[in-house]
């Protein structure tokens, strides 16, 4: 008898249903921007923004992480090279204004440069080592970003750079509302609709690189190295080509970013942001697609309800606010993480492997299962 199959495997095999999904989603994807601001307000709506944001860097750094099974903790240099770029090509300060098409490829392509650069020299390094270093190249890159303002002023230093040019598509600036078949189009629900196709894109190209040989290879390196380099595996090559795909993703965005916010500085790319991107591929279910964009969406979301919810809910309870939302909303926002890891060890959405690893499932049973 076949075991249940989850919902992904049954739309797998039904395609009027897989079909019915995705047109569905679509809707959904559509009209949400609407809904949300119509409801919550602009303010949600940004979160949301960056929530997609956030949904392309836990991919980038799900292929290292989850994937590769390396473990990274300074994966926002990535993050901030594309963003530094970004600034410096379309912004008063070096007076470029180069287009956003030629920009955001470019970051792309010299965050995947840094990738390679961080994996060529800790290739023998694992585990906790290997942890050390790449959070001590996020620092070496934020401190840089923070001291390029002397004797040449590169980065502006603390002061960060602004006027940065909002995200031009042609002749169309999505910093205005847009005008689309007689309907004005804000200019956050424009902003959304670009993340949320480049999040998709690099949702199609993480699915793809996950069912090719090179994602087989970096499962198998993450399993077993030393079996994997034994049975004919470019273990080197496959780790260099992990830091550099899961780098580029970060690059792109990091332009997306400094286009959205118009500023950027180097306090925007501290080690807590490495840590919080780190959370949403372990919190999500590392390796798994679906579970790491779960885990984007909520570390987004979350801590700004309890920001919203921290104080209202103190005077509700106690008549006046005794701590500071702010302080409450981290320990509120830690204290779901450990009771998540307490009861969901995989992940809220874990990938059919590490399910069955963490239910102590042997070959054997696997392949009973299949049967």
């Amino acid at each position: 008898m076949m075991a249940r199959q989850s919902l992904f495997e049954r739309l797998r095999h039904d395609k009027r249903a897989a079909i019915a999904a995705t047109v569905l989603m679509g809707l959904a994807l559509a009209v949400f921007p609407f809904v949300i601001g119509s409801s919550l307000g602009n303010s949600w709506l940004r979160i949301i923004d960056f929530a997609m944001l956030y949904i392309m860097l836990a991919l980038g750094l799900n292929i290292v992480v989850g994937f590769a099974g390396l473990l990274d903790m300074g994966y926002i240099a990535f993050y901030a090279v594309g963003a530094y770029l970004y600034a410096l090509l379309a912004s008063p300060h070096f007076g470029l204004h180069l287009p956003v098409w030629l920009i955001i490829p470019a970051g792309a392509a010299l965050a995947g440069l840094f990738g390679a650069l961080l994996g060529a020299p800790t290739l023998r390094l694992r585990g906790d080592y290997l942890a050390i270093v790449t959070l001590g190249f996020g620092e070496i890159v934020r401190i840089f970003m923070n001291n390029l303002n002397a004797p040449i002023n590169i980065t502006n230093g603390p002061q960060g750079i602004s006027g940065i040019d909002p995200i031009h598509l042609g002749g169309i600036t999505l910093a205005k509302p847009l005008t689309f078949l007689g309907y004005a189009i804000p200019s956050l629900h424009a902003y959304y609709y670009l993340f949320l196709a480049l999040a998709l894109l690099i949702v199609f190209v993480t699915i793809r690189l996950e069912n090719s040989r090179i994602g087989r290879a970096w499962v198998a390196i993450r399993e077993d190295e030393i079996a994997a380099k034994a049975c004919g595996i470019n273990t080197r090559n496959i780790k260099l080509l992990a830091f550099t795909m899961g780098a580029s993703f970060g690059g792109v965005a990091g332009g997306l970013f400094a286009g959205f916010q118009g500023f950027v500085s180097p306090e925007s790319f501290n080690l807590m942001e490495s840590v919080m991107v780190l959370c949403m591929v372990v919190l999500g279910g590392m390796g798994n697609i679906p579970g790491v964009i779960l885990g984007g969406i909520l570390l987004t979301i979350l801590p700004e309800v309890f920001r919203h919810g921290a104080g209202p809910l103190q005077i509700a309870v106690f008549g006046k606010i005794l701590l500071d939302p702010e302080a409450l909303r981290m320990l509120l926002f830690g204290l779901a993480l450990v009771v998540v890891m307490l009861y969901r060890p995989a992940g809220l959405w874990p990938s059919t492997t590490r399910r069955r690893e963490f239910r102590g499932e042997s070959a054997t049973d696997v392949l009973k299962e299949g049967e």
